[in-house]
């Protein structure tokens, strides 16, 4: 007479246990961008010889990744994301300390309502605004189009960090921590940082903040930006980048490939730079995407070639033209012209001034 009502429990029993797998609903993505260029450079070494190679992208480097979700109910989701860099080229990770997942690794949790709450390796708020939406070349690969951006390139990722991200209305804002992981001192190789962006119809502005330590030494830097939307097909683009370095990393951070030799007791203790750019985009037709882009820098108390500190000023530019054969594969062609003058000759392999000309072709999955 009991076995019935038994049968009905045990029921009862299986499928609230199953119910989770059965009304959760998770994802994982593989996805990833293969990207490269043939490129001529002009003053390549110290013989102002010319260069043609094979490297990265004008705009991105190749990576692959994986990213997913799962709907845990009432708007709130597990999300996880783990992102490599490699060289198509050569086929090597793209870093010289063999990181799996050079790019981001992290786990969070993230609300319909409340915003997104992420804990791992990952981009700083700064580097999401500036390679999202407020460089018209989204924080570009050579030299040449992104050497603005190197006194904040150590700085772009963090291990071992807290960011939370979140939108409201027209308002997103952005914050990061990360743990310094000194005994003894919670501040030491630490960082910080924000940023809040703001959209009402065809401007969209962006401030932001920016400290990181290193052994106890200061880099800050402060970013405005903005965009406007002048057509559906036609973007404006301007910022002001403003970076204070006590670390003794920017001067070195900010040359290339075969420049001149710096040694770590003639760094700046205290180099500041100030970057302004400008620029646009320009969908001119379906398939035809064309960039410009603008790039005035000074530097004060910066390293210089005979040893000392002084000024100086690089200028750059660029213009991008994007052909798209499908949804997810384009080819594209780049010229980019820069030439600087005092502190900047320390970052030239040659002469003081290059012009670049590359072809690419990129496949986005």
């Amino acid at each position: 007479m009991k076995k019935p009502h038994l049968m009905a429990c045990s029921g009862a029993t299986a499928l609230a246990l199953f119910a989770p797998n059965v009304f959760a609903q998770s994802s994982v993505t593989l996805y990833g961008i293969v990207d490269t260029t043939v490129r001529y450079l002009t003053n390549a070494d110290s013989n102002n010889n010319g260069l043609v190679a094979m490297g990265e992208g004008v705009e991105t480097p190749s990576r692959w990744g994986l990213k997913g979700s799962e709907d845990l109910g009432g708007g709130l989701s597990a999300v996880f994301r783990l992102e490599n860099q490699f060289q198509l080229w050569s086929g090597k990770l793209d870093n010289t300390s063999n990181q799996l997942f050079q790019r981001q690794a992290y786990v969070g949790l993230s609300s319909n309502q409340y915003g997104t709450l992420t804990l791992g390796r990952q981009m700083t708020p700064f580097f999401d605004m500036m390679g999202g939406s407020f460089d018209p070349l989204t924080v570009a690969d050579f030299w040449q189009d992104s050497w603005a951006y190197n006194p904040v390139g150590p700085f772009l990722i963090t291990n071992s960090a807290v960011k939370y991200s979140g939108t409201f209305g027209g308002l997103e804002v952005e914050g990061m921590y990360g743990f310094g992981g000194v005994a003894g001192s919670t501040g030491e190789n630490s960082m910080y940082g924000f940023t809040a962006s703001y959209t009402a119809g065809p401007v969209s502005a962006d401030i932001g903040f920016q400290q990181n330590d290193v052994s106890g030494k200061k880099f800050n830097i402060v970013n405005v930006s903005t965009v406007y939307s002048v057509t559906p097909t036609i973007k404006l683009l301007g910022g002001w980048l403003h970076s204070q370095d006590n670390t003794g990393t920017v001067d070195f951070a900010e040359q290339q490939v075969g420049a001149p030799t710096l040694i770590a007791a003639n760094a700046s203790p205290n180099r500041i730079d100030d970057n302004l750019y400008v620029g646009s985009t320009w969908q001119a037709t379906a398939p035809l995407a064309l960039t410009f882009a603008g790039y005035y820098g000074h530097a004060r108390n910066a390293a210089m070639l005979d040893g000392g500190l002084g000024v100086g000023i690089n200028y750059s530019a660029t213009l991008l033209a994007e052909y798209s054969l499908s949804k997810r594969t384009e080819v594209y062609g780049s010229v980019d012209l820069t030439r600087g003058n005092g502190a900047y000759l320390l970052d030239y392999p040659g002469r003081n001034n290059q012009t670049g000309v590359a072809v690419g072709l990129r496949n986005i999955f």
